[in-house]
Order: structure tokens, then C-alpha cells, then sequence
């Protein structure tokens, strides 16, 4: 996949370019004569931390951005500013890797995104950031295994929803324990919502986030939690967003409330949102935007142990039904062509035992409707048949296919079906939906209960269900896929006692989930 390239994104690939082989030294800073001429930034400058993201065999995305006064604007003045950046095989940076200068862009919020090449496959390294004289933290990440390794592990964690209104992002100081070698997080890593005088913690600003400056604010709250930020800083992530990156229930270029948000007005806000996202990501530079256009499904290799599909399912789909008869419609889509041909060319063509799929909204059914009949969630895919059941039925040709999705709030985990109006139909995969790490807060499980379970005989491809907040972690192995749903006791305080719910396992060649 090689997206066009504007002027403006040739311009920021070419400064770039200069980072991506600097030579190992003993010597990792630079020269102090190279800083001499810097002026003195603002204390702080480092205060969103660091990341890392999108591991390759031999390179690695470093992320961070500076921005003393995070919640105002970042607090930066409006020139460029040399930043570098080291990465090493100890974390005290006695053995040295790479080093460069990368350059901060005021018209990029002041983020840096390094792609950092020429790195060992299968590898722990660290990294850290130096400019103005202060010093980064250090961050840990991890490259890919080799592309034609076959064996080994890889650990896995789903996240997805993480509200700061309803709760801390406790679910992450547990999965920092469990040390996964890669984080996927499917989407609405922030919300829109305005500030409520009345929730855990109140969302900066005074309303919902329409410009540049307010997305860029909303986002540095965020990275402000301090869970978030020690797991940014020990794993890698690969990101895709969903809605509230945006504007809820948002589908192209058609927001939830075409009647308050004219077109012109709209394409401003994802034009501001999608740019926002691009600079508090560790993304590549193929994901700058370009307008209210961005690009992010992309797949990243695991070895021949895991493929891995990121989807994009809000940019290329047509408008949600809210009909049974509408959502049959064959004209109906939630990739858009070129992206399904893309998956589905990923698919068949992969080498890997297991062939992940990263979707922001769930793929089995949900029937709503208690007894004869459906009702079903028309935002997911069950409102875009045609082209679920088109895609189930390529799933029957793929080896292992496993999605893994966000979204619900709950964790729901499904065999996918082949056809989900025939009760008899084959199974094809297995479906992860993760529980969102803090969204819904502390949800009353008795009353959970009392509305699910009813629904249970209706949906007997539902092998799980369940509200606690959390994430879900993956061991991959060439016989098999051990899973975890991995919950916290409260979102309301800052920490938590975290245990493991259910325990379950899908099989090599043999399609489905069962638990253990």
C-alpha cells in the first residue's frame, strides 16, 4: 500500500528522511557546538512522554511531542525545533544503535515521528528524546520477529474506549505487568463529549473539540493519564480510531447530525480531528493527513506466526440504515472497494498461521430481539449484510481468521459465522470484542445480567459475555491462541485490583472459540 503523496507530506518526508540512517556512535548526543544556537525552550516540554509503534522487523516509529503547557495549545513558540533522539540495547544507552536530529513543526503541533530503520528483528531497545537541554523519559519497545520466523510466541493486548469522564485508565497499569510485545487499540482512544460538571474527571475546555487547537488539547488530556503513558512508554502500539476521535456515529463525511453541522463545517472538523490524531500517534508518515482525508488501514507482520489487518471502518462507509430492510441493501458498504479488495488480497496471500483482522466495530450478529424475529445493531456490521456475509464466506478460505474489535463497551466474544441466518451454518472464526478500558465506568453487573442474558438463546454463536472494564490479552503460538479477559475491580480511583475472568482458546485449523 503506497499512498499519494501531496507537496506538503514530500516536504515533511524529506526533512525527515535525514533520521532514518544515522550511524550507531559512541557518542550518541550531538556535538554541544550543534546546540549552541538553540534557544531555550519552556520548562516541561516533555510532558506528554514518549511512545513507540507499527514494529517492523528492522525499524520502529518513536513518538512524542513537546508541549510544556499541554491543555492550552501545547505552550510552544511558533518556529522549528531540533529535537534528538537515540535508541539503544540497554536502557541505560550504553550500547548505542541509532541516533538523529528530527525536526518539531509547529504546523505538526510540535510532534516528532521517527522511523527509525536498521534495527535487529525480534528486539527489545529503548529510546529517549533531548532538546533545550531537557531530557525525555526512557521508552522500551520491541521490533517484529524476523519475516520468515515461524515459530516462538507473541503476546498480545486489545484495548479500546477509554473515557476520561467515566474513570482512570487503570486497566492499563495490569497490562503493563503482563508485558505484551504489541498493544492494539482499536479505536476511540479519546471522546468528544463536552465536559460534565458532574463526572470523575472533567474534560478540558468548555464544549466538544472542533478546531485544531481544541482536538490538540482533548488529545494532551489524555496522555496526561499516567497509566496510558507508562504502557505508551513500554510497548509498542498500533492505533486505528473509531468515532469519538471525531464526532459520534460519524460515517465518511456525514456526521451524526447532518441537520447541526453543515457539510463545509463537518469536512473542517475532520480535517482539525484527523490531524490531531496523526500527531499523538506513533503512526508512519503515510498517515498525514491530507484534508479531511487520512490514511489508516495498513498491515503489519508478525513473522509467519501472525498477520495482522488494521481496518479502517469509518472513512469509506456509507451512511447507517435503521432498518432490517434497509441493512440488506447490496449497495451497501463499510470498507469502501479498494480497501475490501486490500483485506481480502491480504488474506489469501498470507503466509502466517494466524490471520488477524483489527476491526473498530463488531462483525457477529447481535440480535436485539428476545423470541421470533431480529433487531440488530445497525452501526456495527450487522447493519452492512451483504458485505459481512460476503467477507464470512471468504473467511471460510483463510487460514485462522481472528478479528479482534472495540466499540461495544462489553466484552462479547463470538464464533463467526458463515451465515448467521442459518443456525446450522459452519463456523469460519472467532471474534474478540474487548471491553473498553474505562468507558461506561463501574457498570451495575446485576443489571447487566437482567438485559443480556435473556438475549443469549437468540445468539448462540455468543460464547461470552460480560461488563467489567478491562482488556484482553493474547498468547499466539503456531497450535494455538490462549486468551485472557483481563478485568480491574474499579475505574473510579486511580488503582485497582485486576484478575483474570475467563480463559479461552482457539485452535489451530479448527475455526471457533471455546472456554477454557
Amino acid at each position: 500500500m503506497t499512498p499519494a503523496v501531496s507537496p506538503d507530506r514530500r516536504r515533511f518526508l524529506t526533512a525527515g528522511a535525514a533520521v532514518l540512517g544515522a550511524a550507531a556512535s559512541a557518542q550518541l548526543w550531538l556535538p554541544a557546538a550543534a546546540r549552541a544556537a538553540e534557544t531555550p525552550l519552556p520548562d516541561g516540554v516533555f510532558s506528554l512522554g514518549v511512545a513507540s509503534g507499527d514494529p517492523l522487523p528492522d525499524g520502529i516509529v518513536l513518538w512524542t511531542r513537546l508541549a510544556p503547557d499541554p491543555l492550552n495549545g501545547g505552550g510552544m513558540p511558533a518556529r522549528t525545533v531540533p529535537v534528538e533522539w537515540q535508541i539503544a540495547e540497554d536502557e541505560r544507552f550504553r550500547k548505542g544503535v541509532r541516533r538523529g536530529l528530527a525536526q518539531a513543526r509547529p504546523e505538526y503541533g510540535h510532534s516528532v515521528h521517527v522511523d527509525v530503520r536498521g534495527l535487529r528483528p525480534g528486539r527489545t531497545y529503548w529510546f529517549r528524546f533531548r532538546t533545550s537541554g531537557q531530557l525525555s523519559p526512557v521508552g522500551r519497545t520491541r521490533t517484529a520477529p524476523s519475516r520468515l520466523s515461524s515459530g516462538g510466541q507473541l503476546r498480545v493486548a486489545l484495548a479500546s474506549c477509554q473515557n476520561w469522564q467515566h474513570g482512570y485508565f487503570t486497566p492499563y497499569a495490569d497490562m503493563l505487568a503482563q508485558d505484551p510485545d504489541v498493544v492494539v487499540f482499536v479505536g476511540d482512544y479519546i471522546y468528544e463529549s463536552t465536559p460534565s460538571a458532574t463526572a470523575l474527571r472533567k474534560h478540558e475546555g468548555t464544549g466538544e473539540p472542533y478546531s485544531l487547537t481544541q482536538y490538540r488539547n482533548r488529545y494532551a488530556q489524555y496522555r496526561t493519564d499516567p497509566d496510558l503513558a507508562a504502557m505508551h512508554a513500554n510497548a509498542p502500539f498500533v492505533v486505528t480510531f473509531d468515532d469519538h476521535e471525531i464526532d459520534n456515529d460519524f460515517a465518511g463525511e456525514i456526521p451524526q447530525d447532518p441537520d447541526k453541522q453543515t457539510h463545509d463545517a463537518f469536512v473542517a472538523r475532520l480535517t482539525a480531528g484527523y490531524q490531531a490524531f496523526y500527531e499523538h500517534m506513533p503512526v508512519r508518515a503515510f498517515a498525514i493527513p491530507d484534508g479531511p482525508h487520512i490514511q489508516m488501514y495498513r498491515r503489519l507482520d508478525f513473522g509467519r506466526l501472525a498477520r495482522l489487518n488494521v481496518l479502517d471502518t469509518r472513512q469509506y462507509r456509507s451512511d447507517q440504515v435503521t432498518s432490517q430492510e434497509a441493512a440488506k441493501s447490496p449497495s451497501l458498504t463499510m470498507l469502501g472497494a479498494e480497501q475490501r479488495e486490500w483485506l481480502l488480497d491480504g488474506l489469501h496471500g498470507s503466509p502466517a498461521r494466524w490471520n488477524l483482522v483489527a476491526s473498530q466495530i463488531m462483525v457477529a450478529e447481535t440480535d436485539l430481539l428476545i423470541g421470533e424475529g431480529k433487531q440488530w445493531f445497525y452501526d456495527a456490521w450487522d447493519g452492512y449484510q451483504v458485505e459481512r456475509n460476503a467477507l464470512m464466506a471468504e473467511f471460510a478460505e483463510v487460514r485462522n481468521p481472528v478479528v479482534l474489535t472495540g466499540d461495544r463497551h462489553l466484552t462479547m466474544i463470538s464464533d463467526l459465522k458463515k451465515d448467521y441466518a442459518d443456525p446450522g451454518s459452519d463456523v469460519v472464526g472467532a471474534e474478540f470484542v474487548g471491553t473498553s478500558i474505562s468507558s461506561n465506568g463501574d457498570q451495575d453487573q446485576a443489571a447487566f445480567r437482567k438485559e443480556w442474558d435473556p438475549r443469549m438463546p437468540d445468539n448462540p454463536h455468543w460464547k461470552l459475555l460480560d461488563a467489567h472494564r478491562g482488556y484482553h490479552l493474547f498468547d499466539l503460538r503456531r497450535d494455538g491462541i490462549d486468551a485472557q479477559v483481563r478485568i480491574v475491580d474499579t475505574v473510579r480511583q486511580p488503582t485497582a485490583a485486576a484478575s483474570t475472568l475467563a480463559k479461552l482458546r482457539v485452535e489451530s485449523g479448527k475455526p471457533g472459540v471455546h472456554v477454557v
